[in-house]
């Protein structure tokens, strides 16, 4: 602990000397959005007599401004489809110079492609353990090294605050699954041994991360990236932690009208259970919820895996009334589950944008093999698995209005 706060005392200090060249406008601005979705599943036990289905996805609340030369950034949502509401992110934000600029609170965590890998309104599979759009609380700073490179620094003592979980049952303070990016959540886990996983009480939760990125521009509309990870996965019982590491590399780039994004990851979410023993499935949780899963399988995430990552979309620019732009794309992932008895996930997305005003349609076809939110039993997949599966299809379509 003396030696992390140590670190944060360093880093600040020997930015404090900068000064900012000129005083941003005081003043707030308040904006939002509203969601749907329209739905029709194809999952193991085949269509669904409910289709389609109409849901409201989510609403938002933001606030962005400065005071002072302080800068202040909040969102809140409310998913009532899931009976959840939490805090997106909300920060402090402080330029020391143009080189240097600071977010105090709950902010994105610096990992992979940033903002989002994705083109789909579904992310890629690293979303989906914790490695892509993630929020948690505690300082970053973004430090330009020159005119095509930014370097982030960050510290994170733990995930960020919780909302309500689903049907309102009991919480774990922070670590709780009411939340909008996946965080490891305490209650369960899962040990494997020669093809037979058992399910073990695991009190854990992510405490004291420390992150690393650094993106270059090679050329115009090109980047190349590296990412670093390392923090601690704190079981309360034994009142241990231990050291889990993620690495990235990734690149994005713009080619006439095409985007590509590509990644690659490599994570170890190493921790153990109650008992002492080293789990191979860590319990993951948002929206309200956890993963969990049916007979003869485990819910959770691996613990070690290698995943693959790729996306490719072209814009098309029209004038047809309000419809401004069309953009199709196609997102994969293939998440590679380092226990040679757990089955692989996979994760493809076509699609396309539709881009009028202040409204962004997405029209997805989604199809995943043991992906957590395409089977009839949700959260099934990103643990043990199961072997030879049949493509699940979801045809989504999600309207949102941005104010």
């Amino acid at each position: 602990m003396k030696r992390k706060l140590l670190f944060i005392a360093l880093l600040l200090s020997s930015f404090l000397t900068f000064a900012q060249d000129e005083e941003k406008e005081d003043g707030f601005t308040f904006g939002g959005a509203m969601r749907y979705n329209i739905l029709s599943t194809n999952y193991e036990s085949g269509s669904n007599s409910l289709n389609p289905q109409f849901t409201w996805d989510t609403w938002r609340l933001n606030v962005d401004g400065s005071m002072a030369g302080i800068d202040l950034s909040f969102e809140y949502r409310f998913y009532p489809t899931f009976g959840s509401h939490f805090i997106h992110h909300g920060f402090l934000g402080y330029a020391f110079s143009d080189n240097v600029y600071m977010e105090l609170g709950v902010t994105q965590v610096p990992f992979g492609i940033t903002t989002y890998a994705s083109h789909s309104w579904w992310f890629q599979g690293p979303y989906y353990v914790g490695l892509e759009d993630d929020y948690d609380m505690g300082i970053n700073f973004d430090i330009n090294t020159g005119e095509n490179g930014i370097l982030s620094l960050a510290y994170f003592r733990q995930a960020e605050p919780e909302g309500p979980r689903a049907g309102g049952d009991v919480t774990y303070g922070n670590a709780g699954p009411g939340r909008y990016s996946y965080d490891i959540v305490p209650g369960t886990g899962a040990t494997e041994n020669n093809g037979e996983t058992a399910t073990v009480a695991a009190h854990i939760r992510e405490l004291g991360q420390f992150n690393a990125r650094y993106a270059y521009n090679v050329a115009d509309g090109w980047e190349l990236g590296a990412s670093a990870q390392i923090g601690g996965i704190y079981n309360s019982v034994l009142d241990e932690s231990e050291t889990s590491t993620a690495f990235a590399g990734h690149v994005v780039g713009n080619f006439g009208n095409f985007n590509l994004k590509a990644e690659y990851v490599n994570y170890n979410y190493k921790a153990k259970s109650d008992d002492g023993q080293d789990l191979d499935v860590i319990q993951m949780g948002a929206y309200g919820d956890i993963y969990y899963g049916g007979d003869n399988y485990t819910g959770g995430v691996a613990a070690k895996a290698n995943m693959y990552v790729a996306g490719l979309a072209y814009t098309i620019p029209v004038e047809w009334g309000p419809i401004s732009s069309i953009q199709p794309y196609v997102d994969y992932t293939l998440i590679d589950k380092t226990n040679e008895n757990f089955h692989d996930t996979e994760h493809l997305i076509p699609g396309f944008l539709v881009s009028a005003g202040g409204i962004y349609a997405y029209f997805d076809y989604a199809m995943g093999k043991n992906q957590p939110w395409l089977t009839d039993d949700f959260g099934k997949g990103l643990g043990s698995g199961v072997a030879d599966p049949d493509w699940n299809k979801r045809f989504n379509i999600n309207i949102g209005y941005y104010f």
